[in-house]
């Protein structure tokens, strides 16, 4: 169940159960209505008469007996990400930073204290886990979250780390908030942030923060692959300067144009 489903005043629970329906549903790739109910703890009844109300306004779709989300959020998803000033200003700069660099490059914000993948690509034959574009994840887990992070003030990550913890990914996921802190200050200092392995194993990137303004959200960008290919010699010789030269470039449009 999402973190948020709690009973919070004003809150209209019908609403609230509908959207953990449809979350769930797409954590499970699919789902018949009796799995949902057992994954769930929900009456069998009550998830048979939600999907069947989604089905009907378009939202959820069967197919070969299971339910799934439909197209339909895709273009609410796509009008959203259109609107987004830091997206529009960065997505053909981060076209050109995975080319250049021949490595997936990706470009996040920052919403209720989630790393959100706003925009991902990559050249052919890069090799990455494949994470979705619009995908939520945990600041702390990410090259992109962490630098972000440090972009902020030490209430604001207090904020942060207390509504949504510190949990772990992997083996290597940073889980003391003393230890974010450090790492923080070590961003701070050295302009960029370092992902490595602490979200998915063989995993390492490299971000950089882009600054924002009053019309632009924070946000980040960050290249990445297997870990083999980011030694310190290639991050601080060939990557870096090309991930600082496309913030420069993506910020100067945002104020710009």
């Amino acid at each position: 169940m999402p973190e948020n489903s709690s009973n919070e005043p004003n809150q209209i629970q019908a609403v609230a159960n509908g959207f953990e329906i449809i979350e769930e549903v797409g954590e499970l790739g699919g789902c018949g209505v009796r799995e949902l109910a057992t994954h769930m703890e929900l009456p069998k009844s009550t998830v048979h008469v939600y999907l069947k109300t989604l089905e009907e306004i378009g939202y959820v779709v069967k197919r070969d007996g299971e339910y799934q989300l439909g197209f339909r959020f895709l273009n609410l998803g796509g009008r959203v990400r259109h609107e987004n000033s830091l997206y529009q200003a960065g997505r053909n700069e981060v076209d050109d930073l995975a080319q250049t660099t021949s490595e997936v490059a990706t470009m996040g914000c920052e919403e209720d204290g989630y790393r959100v993948m706003l925009y991902r690509t990559e050249p052919t034959g890069a090799i990455f886990n494949n994470a979705p574009t619009g995908e939520y994840t945990r600041m702390h887990w990410t090259a992109l979250g962490k630098a972000m992070l440090s972009r902020k003030t030490a209430s604001e990550i207090d904020e942060i780390v207390d509504r949504r913890g510190l949990p772990r990914a992997t083996e290597h996921t940073i889980v003391d908030r003393d230890a974010l802190i450090d790492e923080l200050e070590s961003i701070r200092s050295q302009g960029y942030a370092v992902e490595d392995e602490e979200r998915v194993r063989g995993v390492k990137s490299v971000a950089v923060p882009i600054e924002s303004d009053d019309e632009t959200p924070d946000g980040a960008i960050s290249v990445a692959g297997p870990k083999h290919d980011f030694g310190a010699n290639r991050i601080e010789e060939q990557l870096l300067p090309t991930l600082q030269n496309t913030a420069n470039v993506i910020e100067l449009k945002t104020k710009h144009y």
